[in-house]
């Protein structure tokens, strides 16, 4: 078992596989995370064009991708009397596998595909997708993913929010407005001289203190 605290500050405990003793392998174990630097430019480009924001967390990400390994394990007697002793193969990637994390990368970066949404050259991690807003307006539509954390910047993120939650099961206590990203605060605020503008403010301010 790993316990775990995360860039938010939340704590968590996995059961994970023992990837740690497996040879290494000879294919692609890099999975690669959006930039802070990424997270600020498109905090930028939402205040500009006046877009919502909308954070959430997939839930058991791994879960969702199919291995790209042959892998399985001795059943324990937690698996009941009747299968203790029998081999169980492992059909979804779990923690813990040295291919876990691409594999999670690429199931999800085939599902971006899917959705019409096309891979930033600059960060691989930000994607993007044409869209119009209720005056005709032209403009792009953007997910940030982190593993398994979004942001969805667009008019409508909740949209997004939605065709996503239809490839993977979404944390409903973790759609909300975001507050904290990459272990940065986050806040929206407006300025005096234009009040009916919103801005984007990130900050270090709970990481200091921790």
């Amino acid at each position: 078992m790993i316990f775990e605290i995360k860039m938010d500050f939340t704590r968590k405990a996995r059961f994970v596989a023992g990837g740690h003793v497996t040879d290494p392998l000879s294919l692609i174990t890099y999975a690669s995370v959006v930039s802070r630097d990424s997270v600020r430019i498109a905090l930028l480009i939402a205040s500009l064009n006046s877009l919502d924001i909308l954070g959430a967390d997939a839930q058991n990400a791994y879960l969702n991708a199919p291995v790209r390994e042959k892998v399985y394990t001795t059943c324990g007697p937690e698996f009941g009397k009747s299968m203790e002793g029998c081999y169980a193969l492992i059909v979804c990637v779990i923690y813990g596998l040295k291919l876990s994390g691409a594999a999670w990368h690429a199931h999800l970066a085939a599902t971006m595909e899917e959705l019409h949404f096309i891979s930033c050259l600059a960060d691989p991690d930000v994607w993007l997708r044409p869209a119009q807003k209720h005056n005709s307006t032209n403009y792009y539509e953007y997910v940030l993913i982190y593993t398994n954390d979004f942001l969805f910047i667009s008019t409508d993120p909740k949209k997004i929010l939605d065709s996503i939650g239809m490839h993977f099961k979404i944390k409903p206590k973790s759609i909300k407005t975001p507050e904290v990203y990459l272990g940065a605060n986050l806040e929206r605020f407006t300025l005096p001289d234009n009040p009916s503008k919103q801005r984007w403010s990130m900050s270090s301010t709970n990481y200091v203190k921790m």
